[in-house]
Formats: C-alpha cells, structure tokens, sequence
C-alpha cells in the first residue's frame, strides 16, 4: 500500500561540504566570480525536521541566533518551493544548527537543499532534480551541489557540475573562533582572480590551493592559527570562503588522536567522506 501520503513528519541530514580546492578565474560582468572547485560530502553536518500543515503556513519551529526566521535560507526555500509548485500546504521546520556558520562548510546552503528535497517529498509536488536545483541556485551558489548530491567537479559560479569519483577519506575539520563573512572576501581588492583553469581530467594530479585562503588568514589572523595547529598534524587548507579549515588524514583513530589534542581556543571535529548525499535517491 503507498503510505506515502500519510506521512506528516519526516527527519532529515543536512551534511557539510568540502571544497578541497577552489580556484578563482575570473568574474563575470554582473560581479559573480567565476570558480573551478571540487566538493566533497561529508557524514558530519545539520538536522532538519519537518511537520506538514494543513493551513500552508511555513513556520521556523527553532531558534537560531542571528538569523532570523524571514532571512533563513530554510524558510526562503519552502516559499520557494510553495511557489513553483502552487502547494497549498505549509510546513513546520525545525533546525539542530551543528555546523559553525560562516565556516565555508555549506551549512545554510545544505539546510536549503534539504528542505528543498524533504519538502518536494512531503508536499508530493513532483519536481525534478534539475527542476529543484534552479530554485536551490536562486537561493545561493552552494545549493545546486547539495542537490545534485555527490561528489563534483563544478564550476561557473558553482553550479555546473560533473559527478567525480574520489576514494573514501577521513578528516579532521577546525573551526577557529571567527566567523568570516563571504561576501567580504570576494570584494577584497587583494584576492586572486585569474588563476589558469584545470581540466577536470587534470585537477587530481595538478597543484591546487584555495584562492581565498591567502585573503581570509591576511584579514583574520585565527584562520591562519588554525591552520598553522592542523598542519602538524596533515597538510591542512582552508574550505570555502573560511573559516574552517580541514587536513585528510589515514584513519578515524589519527582523526581522534588529533581531536583530542586539539586546544581549547578551537572546536575541532572528525567527519568520513560520504560518495552520495542521504537524500539523494528522494528525487528523479
């Protein structure tokens, strides 16, 4: 029998990202960078749940500091969906906030995705994969990734994207006590926005670095701290536009042992690799 219509209350990831490189090369002429970088999941992130209403209200059941409801990606991304679709129904959202925000971990991105996702199941409104990404992409440059939901090669401003195999990994992720706005980064005068494209057959085996690194450590000396500490342990490199930076390392039990050490100015976590996102067989 299809239950699927009794469902009222669904529980869902929302995982972080990697960018284990992020290349600038150029910008378009309405101020979008143009970027190559390669996105990697990981089993570690926020958690969302999701009430339907009957009244097609969208409510933001949780709290979270700093963000009001009316700016929250999450609740932009159910209107979104409400309106693309003609749904009549609404929903409850409640958000576990796990990942630090402004850490270039895709946190709010990933909460955008997921509700996309959750919801287009909830509400049966039938949407495609690509359908769900051009309302993910109008919300932020990051969602389109989530949605797609594996490991990728992107580009343009993120959202043309190609699957990439990548062998399993483990990771230690910090986050220094700053929040690193992305916007500022990208207008800084100083940032690097002509380095060489790579091929995608290429990027494995090229020299790769985060364009944006040089800016964040030079304007937020924690980021530079972090990961002058991580880089004892693994060649370590900021992800995204920062704050957090991140090292691979050979096995969950190195990853504890360096948790474990780490200081009490910096959060640091461990997190595996993920091949595809939790969610990615709810859309066609």
């Amino acid at each position: 029998m299809d239950t699927a219509h009794l469902t009222r209350l669904i529980d869902c990831p929302a995982p972080a990202k990697l960018n284990l490189f992020l290349h600038v090369i150029g910008r378009r002429a309405d101020g979008y960078h143009l970027l190559q970088t390669a996105f990697r999941l990981l089993d570690w992130g926020d958690r969302l749940s999701f009430e339907l209403r009957d009244d097609g209200r969208i409510e933001r059941v949780s709290d979270i500091p700093g963000v009001p409801a009316a700016q929250d990606l999450v609740v932009r991304a159910a209107r979104a969906l409400q309106t693309a679709s003609g749904c009549r129904a609404g929903a409850n959202i409640s958000v576990d906030k796990r990942l630090p925000m402004g850490g270039g971990l895709g946190g709010g991105s990933s909460d955008a995705a997921t509700t996309l996702i959750a919801l287009n199941r909830l509400w049966r409104t039938g949407l495609d994969r690509g359908q769900l990404a051009a309302l993910g992409l109008r919300l932020g440059a990051d969602v389109p990734f989530f949605i797609f939901g594996r490991d990728a090669f992107a580009e343009g401003v993120g959202e043309d994207l190609k699957a990439i195999e990548l062998p399993p990994a483990w990771y230690v992720v910090v986050a220094p006590p700053v929040t690193v706005p992305t916007a500022e980064i990208f207008s800084a005068e100083e940032l690097t926005r002509d380095t060489e494209p790579l091929k995608i057959t290429d990027f494995a085996a090229s020299t790769t670095r985060n364009d944006l690194q040089a800016v964040a450590c030079n304007r937020y000396p924690e980021v530079s701290a972090a990961i002058d500490w991580l880089s004892q342990f693994a060649p370590a490199r900021m992800t995204g536009s920062g704050a957090c930076v991140f090292a691979q390392v050979a096995s969950e039990s190195d990853a504890q042992r360096i948790v474990e050490s780490c200081p009490g100015r910096i959060r640091a976590w461990k997190a595996r690799s993920l091949a595809q996102h939790p969610l990615h067989d709810w859309v066609d």
